[in-house]
C-alpha cells in the first residue's frame, strides 16, 4: 500500500443528541420500574453510549432525575392543556385537567412520584417563575374566582390539593382506580360551590 493510499479512519461513535436520548430512555425506563432503581449506567446502555458519555450531561444520579423529573412536568402540562381544550374550557375545562392529573399519575406512576419528589424540576416559591402546570392551574383558578368572586390563591391550592391526594390515594392503592369517581371528586364546580 502507498503512502497515497489512505486508510479509512477509525470512526468512533457519536450520538447527535446525547441529552435529549438519555432523557428518553430515562422515561421509557421508568415505565418499568421506580427511579431509585435506575442507574445512569443503565440509562447510557439503553442509549448506547458508554457510562462515562452521560456524564457529560448529567454530573450526578440526582442531575439526570431532575431533568426526568422536568421533562415529566411538561408532558403532565400538556396532558392537562389537552384535556382542557377537549371539555371546551371554563369550567367543564378546569375539571378536565384534574382528572388529566389523576390519570397521568396513575398512567406514569413512577415519573409522577420522581416529579414531585424533586423540588427543583417544580417551582413553588413565591416569586419563582411557574411551570406550565402550574401556570395552567393558576389561570383557570382566577376565571373561576372572577366569576364567583373567590380567592384564586385558595381555589387553586384546593383544587391542586384535591387532585394530586387522589391521585395518591389511587396510586397507593387506598382507593380504588374509578374514572368516574375520578370526574366526580375533582369537579371544579363543586369547589367552586357551584
Amino acid at each position: 500500500m502507498s503512502t497515497s493510499e489512505s486508510v479509512a479512519p477509525r470512526r468512533s461513535y457519536h450520538h447527535g443528541d446525547l441529552r435529549p436520548a438519555l432523557i428518553e430512555a430515562g422515561l421509557a425506563l421508568l415505565e418499568t420500574r421506580a427511579a431509585d432503581d435506575l442507574s445512569l449506567r443503565e440509562v447510557a446502555r439503553a442509549v448506547g453510549v458508554s457510562a462515562t458519555a452521560i456524564y457529560r450531561h448529567f454530573p450526578d444520579k440526582s442531575a439526570l432525575m431532575t431533568a426526568l423529573a422536568g421533562e415529566g412536568l411538561q408532558r403532565l402540562a400538556a396532558a392537562q392543556r389537552a384535556a382542557q381544550v377537549a371539555a371546551g374550557g371554563g369550567l367543564a375545562g378546569f375539571s378536565a385537567t384534574g382528572a388529566a392529573y389523576v390519570r397521568f399519575a396513575l398512567a406514569n406512576p413512577a415519573l409522577f412520584r420522581l416529579i414531585f419528589a424533586n423540588p427543583e424540576s417544580i417551582k413553588l416559591a413565591p416569586g419563582k417563575p411557574d411551570d406550565d402546570a402550574m401556570t395552567l392551574l393558576r389561570a383557570n383558578a382566577a376565571l373561576l374566582a372572577e366569576g364567583g368572586g373567590g380567592d384564586a390563591q385558595l381555589i387553586a391550592m384546593q383544587a391542586w390539593a384535591i387532585a394530586h391526594g387522589l391521585a395518591m390515594l389511587m396510586l397507593d392503592g387506598q382507593v380504588p382506580v374509578d374514572d368516574a369517581l375520578i370526574d366526580r371528586v375533582v369537579d371544579a364546580g363543586a369547589i367552586a360551590g357551584k
